[in-house]
């Protein structure tokens, strides 16, 4: 798994007033937790987190603060309803030895010849929650189509993965190969 490296400021003030005049300052208020001691309050530079939330991939992320290193994943993000600025962040602190629960994005790999005689090929989970230590985690979980035909799904009982467990409903549809109308209507059209 990559990870991702941001530097903080230790927060002491806490409330609502504080975190007001650090969002004002360009900072995003952050708590991480899951320590064996208190939880950490403090903040970030917004700017920080664009390759970090922004994207569909999942990072491990560094974190330092006060000249410490912290491991943790981002487990929690408020978005501000209206500007959609990032408001609050949550992180858990992660122990190499400990497994996490997270979610992996998944990735499609090969053509379907369901696709290629002119279905659709529909995206039902976008990412599976798996649960294994942090360095078994993969970036992506790869999701194969090379053998779905119109009408057939790829359910996650058939995912093998290695070093850590699926936690989604083995029965699950992944991806299916749906018909279109076009397929539909030229069935049962007749030639004239």
């Amino acid at each position: 798994m990559k990870t991702i490296f941001l530097k903080g400021e230790m927060r002491s003030e806490l409330g609502t007033r504080t975190a007001k005049s650090c969002r004002a300052e360009g900072k995003v208020p952050c708590v991480m937790y899951g320590l064996a001691d208190d939880n950490l309050n403090f903040a970030v530079y917004q700017a920080d987190f664009k390759n970090l939330v922004y994207t569909p991939n999942v990072y491990k992320v560094k974190i330092e603060l006060e000249g410490k290193n912290y491991d943790a994943i981002l487990q929690d993000i408020q978005f501000h309803p209206v500007s959609d600025m990032i408001i609050h962040c949550d992180f858990m602190s992660v122990d190499i030895q400990r497994p996490v629960v997270m979610e992996i994005p998944i990735r499609v790999v090969g053509n379907s010849p369901g696709v290629r005689a002119g279905g659709t090929l529909m995206k039902k989970i976008n990412r599976l929650r798996v649960k294994g230590l942090i360095q078994n985690l993969p970036d992506f979980i790869d999701v194969s189509i090379e053998d779905l035909e119109i009408g057939q799904s790829a359910k996650v009982s058939q995912i093998q993965v290695d070093g850590f467990e699926l936690l989604n409903s083995p029965a699950n549809a992944i991806l299916t190969v749906k018909t279109t109308r076009a397929i539909i209507q030229a069935a049962t059209e007749t030639p004239s």
